[in-house]
């Protein structure tokens, strides 16, 4: 454990390199390189100088939970307990950095309500500036920031540490969670207290996937079911996909218009798809109407809460591929066009260059976001003439 002396030397130390008009590799190498990448974009994002807590917003009470909001409360009593021994606040936030659920030692209370550190609190970089649920977010990875490593000045006598919760099977980052504490009881011991908050989580998760279903929709379709992989055909997957975007479930002519349109299929091949997915799913399968009755995540679903919620960042980083490239289900299609219309409108609301260029790596053929860097990218930067270069390509 770091002396007193030792943590007011580095507090020293990083006003030093904060006042410094540009900041040196050996800075980096010192602070860490996403510390100092995270006081770049927080730089430029024009966060309100006199902003002193995170922007709040109300959290509508979903009428289906989800996966992560079913873990915590089977595990609440427990992060309650650690946050209350600790002498710290716990926050669980969701992909976007808006915390869901918070629990607080008396000591920390009233410091983390004058910053909204609270249910709402919105903790976005690009709101409040470096942070250690956002950044652990972004790298998805356990992040520790410490006082003035923060960019808003009133949590300076803030130390945090927060570690990404990842869904054990599907392997997708469901949100964050973060202990803080006031600097002088910084600890190295603060990321491994995270990491074991965030399995705490992730084993709850298992508990509660006991009936779960997973689709990826995204470049290759794939069912998991209680986290074993499903052999399925790409129809069978078309059909839970489309029962996973109508929850209130459909009946059978209205499931095969969605699914076959016009193409003339006979009743009864659709009534033998569903018999063959039902002995699959173990009676996890409600019939009049078709509906599912597993608890449904999926990365298209995940994708769409985060447009929703203007999660731009965690939107592009779910789209790994077209949605479902070869259905030619209408109501798939009509969807597939809807979804990539949002995330074409969200890219030109976008300011962040370095998600832009990430999407452009991954999808050459985006447009839209190549256009939106010309946009946002200096006239002098070397990348700006090479993407007029593509555009024109």
């Amino acid at each position: 454990m770091m002396t007193k002396q030792n943590l007011m030397q580095k507090r020293q130390k990083i006003d030093q390199f904060r006042q410094s008009s540009s900041l040196s590799p050996l800075h980096a190498e010192q602070l860490g390189e996403s510390i100092v990448s995270s006081w770049q974009r927080s730089t430029s994002a024009e966060i309100p100088k006199d902003r002193s807590a995170a922007p709040l917003v109300h959290l509508q009470k979903e009428t289906y939970p989800t996966a992560l909001e079913h873990a915590l409360r089977h595990c609440a009593q427990d992060l309650k307990h650690i946050a209350e021994q600790s002498s710290m606040v716990l926050a669980v936030g969701d992909i976007g950095s808006t915390i869901i659920w918070t629990a607080s030692s008396p000591q920390m209370q009233s410091a983390a309500e004058s910053v909204h550190f609270i249910e709402g609190g919105q903790w976005r970089e690009e709101l409040v500036g470096t942070n250690a649920l956002a950044l652990s977010l972004k790298t998805q990875q356990s992040s520790c920031v410490f006082s003035n490593e923060h960019f808003m000045s009133s949590i300076h006598d803030w130390v945090c540490y927060a570690a990404p919760i990842i869904d054990p099977y599907s392997k997708q980052v469901l949100g964050v969670i973060d202990l803080s504490t006031l600097w002088q009881k910084h600890n190295s011991l603060g990321l491994l207290a995270a990491e074991r908050c965030a399995s705490i989580i992730q084993s709850a998760l298992i508990e509660h996937q006991k009936q779960q279903l997973f689709i990826r929709a995204f470049s290759v379709p794939q069912i998991l079911f209680n986290g074993k992989i499903l052999v399925l055909t790409p129809r069978q997957i078309e059909i839970l996909t489309i029962l996973a975007l109508c929850p209130q479930g459909l009946s059978l002519d209205t499931l095969h218009q969605a699914l076959y349109g016009e193409r003339k299929v006979s009743m009864g091949t659709l009534k033998a798809e569903m018999s063959q997915l039902r002995d699959i799913l173990g009676g996890m399968l409600g019939s009049r109407p078709y509906r599912l009755l597993a608890h449904v995540e999926a990365d298209f679903l995940l994708t769409e809460q985060s447009l929703d919620a203007g999660y731009i960042d965690s939107a592009l980083k779910l789209c790994t591929g077209v949605f479902l490239a070869k259905t030619e289900s209408p109501f798939l299609c009509a969807w597939r066009d809807c979804l990539e219309s949002r995330l074409s409108d969200a890219i030109f609301k976008a300011n962040e260059t370095d998600v832009l260029l990430k999407h452009v790596a991954r999808f050459p053929e985006a447009i839209d976001a190549v256009e939106r860097l010309i946009e946002l990218m200096p006239k002098t930067h070397p990348v700006h003439q090479t993407l007029l270069k593509y555009k024109d390509d």
